[in-house]
Parts: C-alpha cells; structure tokens; sequence
C-alpha cells in the first residue's frame, strides 16, 4: 500500500514538471487545473489550449505523463482480461422454455436451438397443427400473432422444403419461429384455422416454392400471372424462366411464348437492345458485322 502511494506521489510530481516545462508562459492556475484533470480523466481534452505553438510540446508531455501512469498501474493490471468467464448471455431463459416445450409436447417436438435472443422449435409435418394450437392458446405461450410464413429450398436433402413460421406474444412480449419440412410431394397442414393471417401467406409460400398445404381454403397463385409455369424461388429455376408474356398484333391479346433469347451477349452500344421490344435494334452478330465489313472494302475498291 505504501508502495502504491509512493509511485502515485511520484508520478504527481512527474507530470507537474513535464507540463510546466512544456507549457511555461501559461498561467500557474491554469497549469494547476489542467494537470489535475488529465491525472484524474487520460482523455482530457486538448482543445483548450489556443496557442498552436504550445499544443505540440503539451501533447508530448501528455503522452510522457500517460506513459508514467501505466508504469505506475503496474503491467499486470493493464494486461488483465476484462471478460468475465463465469458471464452468461440473457438467453438462459429460452434454453430453459426450449427443454419445457420439449418436455411437454415430446411427441411432437424433434429439436429447440437457441441462437443470441432467438428460439426455434422444429416439428414434423405431423406435429404442426398441434404445436401451433399449444404456442397460441397455452396459459405460458400466448403467441396470438402469426407475423410470417416464408419458405426455404435445400436441394440437397430429401425433404428439400423448410416452411419456417414466426410468431408473436403480446402479453409476453417474446417470439417464437417454427420450422417444419416438405418434399415436392408431401403436404404441411395449413393453419389457416389457427390464424387467419396465414391464408394469403401459404399461398405466397406455395406460389413461390410449389409447397402444398392441406386444408387450405383457397390455395392458388397470388404473385405469378395466370398459366405461369414452375415456382421461382426454386434453386432450379431459371433466372430467364420458361415462358415470356408480350402483347401481339395480329392477335390483339397478350399471348405467352416459350423464351427466346435474341443473342447469346447483348451488345449495348450505339442502338437500341434488341432485347427490348421496341424498334429493330442493331444486328451485332458475326454474319451480320462481316458481311458490313466485305460491304465498306467493295465500295472502296469501287471509289479507286
């Protein structure tokens, strides 16, 4: 303790002279007043001093002070890891409604996973209905809102569709996402009589990824156009798609047609892209740029 006193006296009486050797035209109150705020606060701010000749040599010593400081704190100190081990984020509380729903609904809850502030349950198509009826009416759930159903494609597996659904508790303040799986055959059951919310976003999920849900009161197409082939947000989709829809002349109506790529690279320069459907565009294909080349040489061989 005497010994922790004694460096701190020491390193005083150091920082006293470094500013007073580096700053000896301002006034010794001054002196006093700012030596005594940069021992108590390292960050004090240098701003105060007006004279740009003194603000070097003050910020000098201010580095040689810092540095007098961290000897007299002792190397260990400075060193010393700041996290704690024994700290536990604030999720605790959903491990522990995980392990619950687990223990409650085993038949029907495969897994729980936590991940920062989110818990998610995942449940066999089976196990969908039922789950979905507990979170929504059980005394500790109370998750009235359906917020999002969203779908997920994995070629990869067998089950290749994850159907994801995100609710909400208002009395609880808390959110909860349920997962379940489906293949390009095998159907979800639609919660639709559980939540109304969850009518127009099954058929978005069904539109986009060709998900079928049972029950359903009206599954149908709700983004696409009428006839549209495939579902778009399969990882087998084309980015071009399968058909294209345009407006004909001759026909007077709007007809779809299989897609038809103008050329393989789309040249942008000088005209107009014959990618759009207006005007002809500019023929930049080899045949077309070669025959235009032979066409300049005979005219002016023809000028000689």
């Amino acid at each position: 303790m005497a010994s922790r006193v004694l460096n701190t006296s020491m390193l005083r009486a150091a920082t006293q002279r470094h500013f007073i050797k580096a700053a000896g035209t301002i006034m010794p109150p001054f002196i006093h007043s700012f030596i005594h705020h940069s021992f108590i606060n390292p960050s004090f701010s240098l701003s105060c001093l007006v004279q740009p000749a003194l603000r070097a040599n003050v910020t000098r010593a201010f580095s040689a002070c810092t540095k007098l400081q961290q000897q007299a704190l002792g190397h260990d100190q400075l060193t010393e890891p700041s996290a704690n081990p024994s700290f536990k984020s604030g999720n605790d509380a959903l491990h522990d409604y995980g392990h619950y729903l687990m223990t409650v609904l085993p038949k029907y809850v495969q897994q729980v996973s936590v991940y920062k502030d989110e818990l998610t349950v995942y449940v066999p198509p089976s196990g969908l209905e039922p789950v979905m009826h507990f979170l929504r009416d059980h005394t500790n759930s109370q998750f009235k809102s359906l917020q999002d159903v969203t779908g997920v494609d994995f070629p990869s597996r067998t089950n290749r569709f994850e159907v994801v659904y995100q609710l909400l508790s208002f009395q609880y303040n808390a959110r909860i996402r349920v997962k379940t799986y489906a293949s390009e055959t095998s159907p979800v059951p639609s919660v639709v009589p559980l939540f109304n919310a969850a009518n127009w976003q099954e058929r978005e999920v069904y539109d986009m990824f060709g998900v079928f849900f049972t029950g359903h009161p009206d599954l149908r197409r709700i983004l696409t156009d009428y006839g549209f082939e495939g579902h778009p947000l399969r990882k087998d989709f084309p980015l071009t798609g399968y058909v294209e829809v345009r407006y004909d002349e001759i026909k007077k109506r709007v007809v779809s047609e299989p897609v038809e790529l103008a050329q393989a690279f789309r040249n942008f320069e000088g005209a107009l892209s014959p990618w759009e459907q207006t005007g002809a565009g500019r023929d930049d294909t080899p045949d077309a740029v070669a025959a235009k080349i032979q066409q300049q040489d005979e005219q002016q061989q023809e000028k000689k």
